[in-house]
């Protein structure tokens, strides 16, 4: 399992938290499936989806697991059913029928039908590397992150984090694409996203793109600055930088993915052990790269 999306948070202080004690704590909060009348569910769960445990720890880097459980019930089937009843209730009556006795009709065809919705499950990964005072999610939106680490400070009681990242970082990618003067371990592809400053600035989004270009760079020196930019980083990953240092559509290199080649496939459980040791040891060596990157002080995180 390799994570595709990464929000980045520092510990403010250290967490001081033995395994099995997270577990237990954690246990508390295990997922449960939607009862009858549940529109969704959350919870921690296994992260090998074994059911044996809701933590695993490799080389000091503990791997979680939050699911929800949705259950589908589409508006449209919703709102058919009850301009079904309504049109019903006004041909046999003559009368209309106001907007409060539609929602409470709403409202019962929703309790009715509920039991019988299909359910949709998802899955938010992350870790926490308490020697790095590093805490990683797999998500590309904040709202998914933030519902991974509300639920974990539920269980545990406190989470004292902040973004890796709290000032935008567009100014140093911007940088980066106007002087073509980068890092020796990083290179810049050929996709970005340049926004005027104006609150309704345009947006440019370029793919397939030099941009090295002069077209490219006429739009820097016109008051465009970069929102996202796609580079590959010590020949190990690619990844799409957004400005608020979210990092989306992540890749690992073939270099990198086959490190564990050697492990037979039918060998699962020790597979993806290996893997999260080696993909979790890479986005810690990034991180902390990062914040060499981007200036990124201890200061700016408290």
């Amino acid at each position: 399992m390799w994570f595709k999306n990464l929000k980045l948070y520092a510990l403010t202080q250290t967490l001081d938290i033995a395994e099995q004690d997270l577990e237990d704590k954690l246990a508390e909060f295990s997922f449960r499936p939607c009862g009858s009348q549940d529109l969704a569910t959350m919870g921690f769960s296994s992260p090998f989806n074994n059911g044996k445990t809701l933590i695993h720890s490799a080389a000091g880097r503990i791997w979680l697991t939050l699911k929800k459980q949705e259950r589908i019930l589409p508006a449209a089937v919703v709102n058919a059913e009850l301009a079904e009843k309504v049109a019903q209730i006004e041909a046999e009556t003559g009368s209309s029928v106001g907007k409060k006795a539609q929602q409470d009709m709403k409202q019962e065809i929703v309790h009715r039908l509920l039991p019988m919705a299909f359910t949709k499950n998802s899955f938010t990964h992350g870790f926490i590397s308490t020697k790095d005072n590093l805490v990683v999610v797999d998500a590309s939106a904040d709202g998914k992150a933030e519902a991974f680490l509300a639920m974990l400070r539920k269980a545990i009681g406190s989470l004292p984090v902040v973004p890796l990242a709290r000032q935008s970082v567009q100014e140093q990618l911007t940088a980066w694409l106007q002087s073509q003067e980068v890092p020796n371990d990083v290179v810049i592809l050929e996709e970005a996203e340049l926004k005027a400053l104006e609150e309704d600035g345009a947006i440019l989004r370029c793919k397939n793109q030099d941009l090295g270009s002069e077209e490219i760079i006429n739009h820097i020196e016109g008051g465009k600055v970069v929102q996202k930019l796609a580079i590959e980083w010590d020949e190990t990953l690619s990844a799409l930088i957004q400005e608020d240092l979210t990092i989306k559509r992540l890749k690992f290199s073939d270099v990198v993915r086959e490190q564990n080649d050697d492990i037979p496939k039918d060998q699962q459980l020790a597979r993806m052990d290996a893997n999260f040791a080696l993909m979790s040891g890479e986005i810690v060596r990034f991180a902390a790269r990062l914040k060499v990157l981007f200036n990124l002080s201890s200061d700016e995180q408290k």
